[in-house]
């Protein structure tokens, strides 16, 4: 069974950085891994992933600001968030895909992790 744990979130100001971490182990080797965040009362949303071959796909709310990664020899999914803005402020998960296919389909993930807080302030 796959286990997925987010770390590296936190409390940041306007305009700050942080970068998110998403352990995995049992691990089969995904296809696709993903980034999702839940605000408060709001739907949870894609906004990155990533397919076993690298390519990439973002929410038009993060693109240019926020970036995928994944280190494959160590089972670690990262997420590094620049120009963070109140507006980011969520819960982030952490989640993988076994199958084919790749993207920001909640539906299509099988695995998710606990979550991890980013808070971002004025």
């Amino acid at each position: 069974q796959v286990q997925l744990v987010e770390s590296g979130g936190g409390s940041v100001q306007a305009g700050g950085s942080l970068r998110l971490s998403c352990g995995a182990s049992g691990y089969p080797g995904a296809n696709c891994m993903g980034w999702f965040r839940q605000a408060p009362g709001k739907k949870r949303e894609g906004i990155a992933s990533i397919a076993g071959d690298g390519t990439t796909s973002y929410a038009d709310s993060v693109k240019g600001r926020f970036t995928i990664s994944k280190d494959n020899d160590k089972n670690i999914l990262y997420l590094q968030m620049n120009s963070l803005q109140p507006e980011d402020t969520a819960m982030y998960y952490c989640a993988s895909r076994l199958l084919w296919g790749c993207g920001l389909v909640e539906a299509w993930y099988n695995s998710w992790g606990q979550g991890t807080q980013v808070t971002v302030s004025s």
